[in-house]
């Protein structure tokens, strides 16, 4: 067999689509975080740890928002699947530097999987 008859062998790439019309969609989620304006700093440096930890889990943070004050932050993140978010969560890292970084911190956090809808058009 030559180079070319393997290479006109080789298996079909999965199809990214799940169907004609659909891409293939990253899980999404939503992260608020409620932070007693004393604990700022740490919170930061906790952040700092853990959101670099996010690519070995197949995620990526998609928008990271604040609020004027500083105390709440909105956090948009992406998977290659629910997986990688349940990894990531587990991820033995992330509980060690909440303990060294966020110890007696009491946060209000809450997770949202979300989609995106179509945008709202404009009455013509």
């Amino acid at each position: 067999m030559t180079n070319d008859d393997q290479l006109s062998h080789r298996p079909p790439v999965p199809n990214t689509r799940l169907n004609d019309s659909t891409p293939h969609r990253r899980l999404r989620m939503v992260a608020v975080l409620d932070v007693p304006a004393e604990h700022l700093t740490a919170f930061r440096r906790y952040e700092d740890l853990v959101l670099p930890l996010l690519t070995e889990h197949g995620g990526r943070l998609e928008q990271r928002l604040r609020t004027g004050d500083g105390c709440t932050e909105v956090h948009l993140l992406s998977f290659a699947g629910r997986d990688g978010y349940e990894s990531y969560l587990a991820d033995p890292r992330r509980a060690v530097h909440r303990q060294e970084e966020l110890r007696g911190v009491e946060l209000t956090s809450r997770f949202l999987e979300v989609s995106e809808v179509d945008p709202v058009r404009p009455a013509e």
